[in-house]
């Protein structure tokens, strides 16, 4: 492979940064099934505010070229692909996003290529599912043989600009040295972390769903303590705060838990696990627990206000500046109180229409007209705008519910927090 042509399928929170640093050193053709997402890269906006404009066009002048035309990828040699891998609706893996874009490589794979897939899956999954579906839609090519596969889990954080693709600490794997030593020179390249080789594809695969996993069931543990400490009138944040004195403990927050990645991983590892015939109790009661909290908080919230109230919610993505609504919990709770007859209306910095519910500018709400505001994801715009802007939309009798504890230095009448 004397000249490496890259295409990236997938041009999401992970595809698109992942393209434009790779097109600093490689001719990268970025693909994404979305005409509309192709035509605002084309323009230079990202919707996920991951790459800025600036860089985006620049980018695009040199060796990135986006498309939604599957013929244009067929110039590749390395085809990278980063389509999401998320749940049904009984809660198991839904892989058609994997299998259609092995369907779309399928049909361009030559002798000698390398698919590399950063998806999260269970162990397994790249050789006994992706390997297959690839030869399937090729020319009677066959995976380890005339083509080769690659493993290297995303770990893109959305919304964080320090943790970022170039920095991070990348692992690869592939199905032999050869290919592990042309993936190491082309991740080498992405990031300035380390780039660690794992010993193959399976164990590549299962450290990433066991790393989101791990986060799922140790913030169910604390979402647990947080119900005990509702209990016994005492704060979780206090509790923690004295808790992470000790140089080993691990502070990890409660609350709401959805998104595309902590909320949903787990059930892939749940999935292969009853299909070794292992009882997945921890993965799933750490699921069950986190799953709970919507109803957990909707019920405290309910339980202090009057009939009919009228609420106002702060931020409705599944985390803090982001502007992203996949699998969002906020969405849960205020479905929840909307089932109790209050009122919704929201403002998030991000989002300005969803579904049935209003949408407010602040410059269109009146002072002193909601019974409750409920600052759920505290995006950094409420954090600036501070606790005595976001007041006095509230009546003066009326309750303010800090899900994360942003404000609870503050001396606010009527407050509730974790």
């Amino acid at each position: 492979m004397k000249e490496k042509k890259i295409a990236v399928l997938g041009l999401g929170y992970v595809g698109l940064p992942l393209a434009v640093v790779l097109s600093s050193s490689y001719k990268v053709i970025g693909f994404d099934i979305s005409s509309s997402r192709v035509r605002q890269l084309k323009k230079g906006f990202d919707l996920t505010f991951e790459v800025d404009a600036q860089k985006l066009k620049n980018c695009q002048k040199k060796n990135l070229f986006v498309t939604n035309n599957t013929k244009m990828i067929s110039e590749c040699n390395i085809y990278i692909a980063t389509v999401p891998t998320p749940i049904d609706k009984k809660k198991k893996p839904d892989f058609s996003s994997i299998l259609n874009v092995c369907k779309i490589i399928g049909k361009a794979l030559k002798k000698g290529d390398i698919v590399v897939f950063e998806s999260t899956v269970h162990p397994g999954a790249t050789e006994e599912i992706c390997g297959p579906e690839l030869e399937k839609h090729s020319n009677a090519l066959k995976s380890g043989r005339d083509f080769f596969l690659g493993y290297s889990p995303e770990r893109v954080n959305p919304g964080d600009k320090i943790h970022t693709i170039d920095k991070i600490n990348k692992v690869i794997s592939a199905q032999n040295e050869d290919v592990e030593k042309i993936l190491f020179e082309v991740y080498s390249k992405l990031t300035s972390g380390e780039v660690f080789v794992a010993k193959n594809i399976r164990v590549a695969e299962a450290s990433k769903v066991i790393e989101n996993s791990q986060r799922d069931i140790n913030i169910a543990f604390i979402n647990e303590i947080t119900k005990i400490c509702q209990k016994v009138g005492i704060s979780i944040f206090d509790v923690l705060d004295a808790s992470s004195t000790k140089w080993n403990f691990l502070k990890f927050e409660p609350g709401l838990v959805g998104g595309h990645c902590i909320g949903v991983d787990p059930y892939y590892l749940a999935e292969k696990a009853k299909e070794l015939k292992i009882n997945p109790k921890i993965i799933l009661s750490g699921r069950s627990t986190n799953d709970n909290m919507s109803n957990f908080i909707g019920t405290k919230i309910n339980k202090k206000l009057k009939k009919n109230s009228r609420i106002l919610f702060l931020g409705i993505t599944f985390k803090e500046n982001v502007p992203d609504l996949r699998n969002s919990k906020a969405i849960d709770l205020m479905n929840f109180l909307k089932k109790k007859k209050h009122k919704i209306i929201f403002n998030d910095d991000y989002i300005e229409s969803f579904e049935s519910y209003k949408f407010k500018k602040f410059e269109e709400i009146k002072k002193n007209s909601f019974d409750a505001i409920v600052l759920c994801v505290p995006h950094q715009l409420y954090l600036r705008k501070g606790e005595k802007f976001l007041l006095k939309y509230l009546k003066s009798d009326g309750y303010f519910f800090d899900l994360k504890g942003s404000f609870r230095d503050k001396k606010i009448r009527n407050y509730w927090t974790l």
